[in-house]
Formats: C-alpha cells, sequence, structure tokens
C-alpha cells in the first residue's frame, strides 16, 4: 500500500509540474503571409528573436545541393544597412548571441537579447528577411567557411559520413537522400544569380515564421514593432513544393562504407518509417527509449554489458517531415561480428514484437517522457525554437502543450504492433561501415 501512494504521489508530481509548464502564445499573421508568435516570460530579463524559413535541403536542385545549409551563412554575411562584417559585432556589443542551424526540412535563425534590446533584435532579423546582401565575395568567402566545416565534421571526424551513407542508401526518389551539408562541386559550380534565386524563392516571409519570445514588457509595443519592420516586407511567390513518392522496401538492403577515420567497424541497421507528424512517429520514439536509453536498456544491458559483444550500442528515431528513418546501430568488439549484433539486435526487436511490455516498464517509460517534456519547454530558447517547429513543420502550434498527452496514451499493445509493422528484415537497410582497407582494426 505504501508503494502505491509513492508511485500516485510521483504521477500527481509529475502531472502537476507538466501542467505548470503549459506554454501560453499568442499568434497571428501579417498581410504578406508572415505569422507571428509572441511568448510572454517574465522569469529572466531576456527576450529571443528568431525566424524559421520552411527551407531546408529537400528544396534543393539535385545539382546544387548544400544551398540551404549554405544560406544558414550565407544570410549573416550582411544587409543593406549592416555593414559586412558587423552582424556579429552588434549583437556581442548588446550583450546578446545568435546562431542558426539547418536540417532537411527548415532553417532556423535566432538572437537572444538582453529584453531592453528587443527592437534591435526585431530590426536585425527584419533586415536578414528584406535587405540581405548577395554578392561574388560573400559567396566566396561563405564558401571556405562551409568546406572548412564539412573538413572537421565529416570528411576528418570519424563516423562523420555515417548518416549521409544511411540517407544515400535509403531513399531513391526522395531529397532526403543527400545530407544538408551538401556537395562542395555543386557549390563551386553554382552562380550568383542561382544563389540570388534562391533567396528570393524561399526566404520571404509567407515562407516563414518569427517567434518572439521572453521578457514581453509590453505586448502591445512588440506588436508595433513587428509590423513596423516585417510588416513592408513583400510578400514573395507562394512556394510550392513537390511531393516525393518512395517505393516501401521489401527486401533487405546490403551496402558498405569505408571510413579512413575510424579503426572499429560499425554495423547500422535502418528501417523507412513515417513522418514525425503521425503517432506511429511517437511509438518509434519510446521504442527507442526501450531499446537503448540508458545502461538499464535492453540493448545495452545485454550486449555491451552482459555479453560484452559491443563496444556501443543505440537505436533512435531520426524525425523528419516526410519521412522518418528508424536507426540501429552497434561496433562489435573482441572476436564478435557484425553479424553477431544484428543477431542480437533481431532478438530484442522480435521480443517487443511478440511481448507486451509490462505495466512497470510502461510506467517507467511514461515517467521518461514527462521527465523529457519539462526538460524541453524549460528555457525560453527551447520554447521558441518548438514554437516555431510545431507551427512550420507540424501545422498544429499547439502541439507543445497537447503532444505529451500523445506520449502518456500510447499502449504497451501499440509499441508492440509499431514493431511488428515497421521493424522487420525485409524492410531495412543494413550498411557495413568500416575502417578503410589501409587502416589496421586494433
Amino acid at each position: 500500500m505504501k508503494k502505491s501512494l509513492m508511485a500516485l504521489g510521483t504521477m500527481l508530481m509529475l502531472g502537476g509540474v507538466a501542467s505548470a509548464q503549459k506554454v501560453a502564445f499568442e499568434e497571428y499573421t501579417l498581410d504578406n503571409g508572415l505569422h507571428v508568435i509572441l511568448h510572454n516570460d517574465a522569469s529572466a530579463p531576456v527576450i529571443i528573436t528568431s525566424v524559421m524559413y520552411h527551407v531546408g535541403s529537400k528544396n534543393e536542385n539535385p545539382e546544387r545541393t548544400g544551398f540551404a545549409h549554405f544560406f544558414e551563412h550565407l544570410l549573416f554575411e550582411g544587409t543593406q544597412n549592416i555593414k559586412r562584417g558587423e552582424w556579429f559585432k552588434i549583437v556581442t556589443a548588446n550583450g546578446g548571441t545568435n546562431n542558426a542551424n539547418t536540417s532537411e526540412d527548415r532553417t532556423y535563425y535566432y538572437e537572444v537579447f538582453p529584453s531592453n534590446s528587443l527592437e534591435l533584435g526585431l530590426w536585425m532579423e527584419s533586415e536578414r528577411m528584406m535587405h540581405p546582401i548577395i554578392n561574388q565575395i560573400g559567396v566566396d568567402t561563405q564558401n571556405e567557411v562551409v568546406k572548412e566545416e564539412k573538413r572537421l565534421r565529416v570528411d576528418n571526424q570519424p563516423y562523420g559520413s555515417l548518416i549521409a551513407e544511411v540517407k544515400k542508401n535509403m531513399y531513391v526518389k526522395h531529397p532526403y537522400r543527400w545530407a544538408p551539408i551538401g556537395s562542395m562541386e555543386h557549390l563551386d559550380a553554382a552562380t550568383l544569380e542561382e544563389f540570388q534565386a534562391f533567396n528570393k524563392k524561399f526566404y520571404v516571409p509567407n515562407n516563414a515564421v518569427l517567434v518572439v519570445a521572453g521578457d514581453l514588457n509590453d505586448i502591445a509595443k512588440t506588436k508595433e514593432w513587428v509590423n513596423k519592420y516585417f510588416g513592408a516586407i513583400p510578400r514573395g511567390k507562394d512556394v510550392v513544393v513537390e511531393k516525393f513518392v518512395e517505393e516501401p522496401i521489401t527486401s533487405t538492403i546490403k551496402a558498405s562504407y569505408q571510413d579512413p577515420n575510424i579503426q572499429k567497424p560499425m554495423i547500422v541497421a535502418t528501417y523507412r518509417t513515417p513522418s514525425m507528424k503521425t503517432r506511429d512517429a511517437r511509438v518509434l520514439d519510446m521504442i527507442s527509449t526501450v531499446l537503448s536509453e540508458g545502461k538499464s536498456s535492453r540493448l545495452y544491458k545485454k550486449i555491451v554489458d552482459d555479453k560484452k559483444m559491443a563496444l556501443q550500442i543505440g537505436a533512435f528515431n531520426y524525425s523528419q517531415e516526410d519521412y522518418g528513418m528508424y536507426i540501429l546501430y552497434g561496433m562489435p568488439q573482441g572476436t564478435f561480428t557484425s553479424e553477431d549484433i544484428v543477431k542480437e539486435i533481431d532478438e530484442e526487436v522480435v521480443k517487443l514484437q511478440t511481448e507486451l511490455l509490462t505495466d512497470k516498464e510502461m510506467q517507467k517509460l511514461k515517467n521518461i517522457y514527462e521527465n523529457n517534456y519539462v526538460n524541453g519547454n524549460s528555457n525560453v530558447e527551447g520554447i521558441a525554437e518548438n514554437l516555431a517547429s510545431y507551427y512550420l513543420l507540424h501545422g498544429d502550434i499547439n502541439l507543445i502543450n497537447t503532444e505529451i498527452e500523445m506520449y502518456r496514451s500510447i499502449t504497451a499493445q501499440e509499441i508492440r504492433d509499431v514493431a511488428k509493422k515497421y521493424l522487420n528484415p525485409n524492410q531495412r537497410l543494413l550498411l557495413d561501415y568500416v575502417p578503410s582497407k589501409d587502416k589496421a582494426q586494433n
């Protein structure tokens, strides 16, 4: 009885924390199509001004890959009213920080300022949207920056090409088949006019969402400034995105890749999965947690801890707007082989497909997701990006508050059924990610 009361108390505490974390927001759309989201949080005197554009590597010409990621850098070069090289100086001089990131589906720019610099942040992001300077010197400069990034993060990074190799083999038609960093040859071959056309097509108000989050002292004044700086930006042509449909995988795809930066092989099993917007995608998140989150997870406990067959083991759901990938990987050690690792992984997957998780396991799983939910909305930077993502990619901004209900409602039967539906040997890629032939294995 005492244990039951303690468990009930834990559940009530978690529910109370989640409820207390509900994110309030206001949203509206300007005449030019820019969607605006305001979130007031006076807990700290900081403000986030951020813009997420609905453009990523999937929007690129197959002969010009890497454009979206290139623009992540290029649009810091300067504007008609911010001289080249001055962007970061302005931010730093006003006690702020800024950054940007790109995925297959979107590009995100943001500034974090003291709240008394809200107008400055809005002006800077409006300048990026309305008055970017895209000239040859900026293109040439950022070309070298991107090449150096690729050398550091991909070419000379152990296992740096892993996701790119998985994507290349998992997709035939869809632009997800190339990595966001793209091809340096494509960037070298591109003309200035091509970069300018890409900007004109995608970096427009009707293809973006502006999020202002933090210590908004005066909501009316904030709206006034939003309209002042963004309202005059011309609407762009509607962005029409081509739809690509992949044929189902019906037999195992086998591939290999030699990485000159590694000495230990890795086996990667990958399954194509549905859009991150689906309920099944959330179930797959939970399956990843069961299999590999923490040292008590099924794969780690069995393959690394007990049998000492692998140096590392893992599983994760690579969620994207159109499709996803469910990736399992392991690094065999000693006399064990990749085939041995796959056999052990498959045994654990079959257990998920045939045996229901216990009530205790389900409660532990849901507690993890309650904690993730609270942590995901624990700071204003995370809230700003979540608001933008839920609006732009999911089409439902209130998921920032309601998605946790979906995780809470997932059943053991659903976990079993989704594992049966997607995680079968005839529906996957097996990638042998191995050292180059001139690398001696330890």
